[in-house]
């Protein structure tokens, strides 16, 4: 079975790259042909953990390939998935121009194909799409008919960007939206060897179940951003707090770390498009409203603790350690590490910044003028302070001796909990940072 991939981001490249694993001939497109090339190099068009070595092992294999042609990518599979992006509109709805564009492509490939061909979406869609835009856009440029010339399914990915390479080859579960029966069986046979929960259920059921979850551990991490709040009142510690709250197995402690907001390519465009979804069909959504709020003012609480621990920020030089919105991935998509730097400009600081991968990309989305190193060691020299914002190894793995050696002073407002507030305290390290506000020795002695 051949199969094509419709998109070479996270999704479809990661996909492909499972596919092609598996035993699959896979074709993933691009509408970039420097991207294609690359591919077809072994070289990948973004940076993953893991993925360059797999996608070089497949590609010399012949089990992987790029294209920028869309329709002969498709005439010569069997199997089709659409895993193009669908980017927020200004009202915060989901852009589904590139899946109308796709869906023409797939219906003037199978035009002249005598074949049954499954089309799959992969995308994030909001509900009905997969029935109202790529099912009769599909019909009409091809001529056919759904359930008799060609399948139809809809299969929601659920990457962890970081941890990609990983989830596509080990899923925790995989949903199969079936237009009917047959469409179905055509995708559980690609997914067979997979060892992990297989759920089939309606189209719009699968659409829906990716919002679903995305806007669950988005409420999860607003949910422990709220209540570091209320601990910093009391002098609490919220990771002790949301540590007890996720030992309950109901709950789960996934998703509950306090921190600076989240960011990507997921959370905040998914939780947006499913409110704008909802408010076009005159349903209230309060809960997933103050998710957003609570994630919005963030970065100006995370501020006002900075604030605290340093004063006056006007003329300080800041370390900012980590630009993309998580660690393992430069992609800087809704960071906080943005909101954050203004923030930090606007009180009249001066920055310097480090992070491993996402560099580039940072300096894509902002004119500031921040002074950017390639090694944290030079971005410590000579600080006033470090404001952590992404938690990668590289930055986790920082001897406390480096702190106290390099910076006028060892001060670490961290935004992830990166570090044991007991090792930097015994170390005469000034350490604080979201959910708590001065861990006395008192309380390093009873958790040692």
């Amino acid at each position: 079975m051949n199969i094509a991939v419709l998109g070479m981001g996270y999704v479809g490249l990661t996909a492909g790259m499972a596919f092609a694993k598996h035993g699959f001939k896979t074709i993933c497109t691009t509408t970039t042909p420097l991207k294609a090339e690359n591919l077809n190099k072994g070289v990948p068009p973004f940076y993953e953990p893991g993925l360059e070595l797999l996608v070089k092992e497949m590609v010399d294999k012949g089990l992987l390939s790029g294209s920028i042609d869309n329709v002969d990518a498709v005439r010569r599979s069997d199997v089709t998935f659409i895993c193009v992006g669908t980017p927020p509109q200004p009202d915060g709805s989901a852009d589904l121009s590139a899946i109308e564009a796709v869906s023409r492509d797939i219906g003037m490939a199978l035009r002249n194909k005598d074949v049954y061909h499954v089309v799959v979406a992969k995308s994030t869609i909001p509900p009905g799409t997969t029935d109202d835009i790529i099912l009769p856009t599909v019909e009409k440029y091809s001529g056919k008919k759904v359930g008799v010339d060609f399948g139809l399914c809809m299969n929601p990915e659920f990457l962890r960007q970081g941890d990609a390479v990983h989830d596509s080859l080990n899923p925790d579960r995989i949903v199969i939206g079936e237009y009917d029966i047959r469409s179905g069986d055509v995708l559980e046979e690609i997914y067979r060897e997979y060892d992990c929960p297989k759920m089939k259920c309606d189209i719009k059921a699968a659409e829906l179940i990716k919002y679903a979850a995305n806007s669950l551990l988005a409420t999860k991490i607003s949910f422990a951003n709220e209540f570091s709040r209320i601990c910093e009142k009391f002098n609490i510690d919220v990771y002790e707090v949301m540590k007890g709250v996720g030992l309950d197995f109901r709950i789960s402690p996934k998703f509950l770390d306090a921190g600076c907001g989240f960011g990507g390519s997921c959370f905040p465009k998914d939780v947006n498009a499913i409110v704008a979804l909802a408010r076009s069909i005159e349903v209230e959504t309060p809960l997933l409203d103050a998710v957003l709020l609570t994630n919005e003012m963030q970065p100006s609480h995370f501020i006002e603790i900075i604030e605290g621990a340093t004063g006056n920020l006007a003329g300080k030089v800041v370390a900012v350690l980590g630009l993309a919105f998580k660690p393992n991935t430069g992609d800087i998509r809704e960071t906080r590490a943005l909101p954050i730097i203004q923030l930090l400009y606007e009180k009249g600081a001066r920055v310097k910044a480090y992070d491993p991968k996402a560099i580039d990309n940072f300096k894509r989305i902002t004119n500031l003028p921040i002074e950017y190193y390639e090694h944290w060691k030079d971005a410590l020299k000579d600080s006033d302070f470090v404001v952590i914002q992404s938690d990668w190894n590289e930055i986790k793995n920082i001897s406390p001796l480096y702190f106290k050696n390099l910076m006028k002073k060892p001060i670490i407002i961290d935004g992830r909990r990166t570090y044991d507030p007991n090792v930097m305290i015994e170390q005469g390290i000034d350490y604080y940072g979201i959910g708590w506000k001065n861990l006395s020795p008192t309380r390093v002695t009873q958790n040692s």
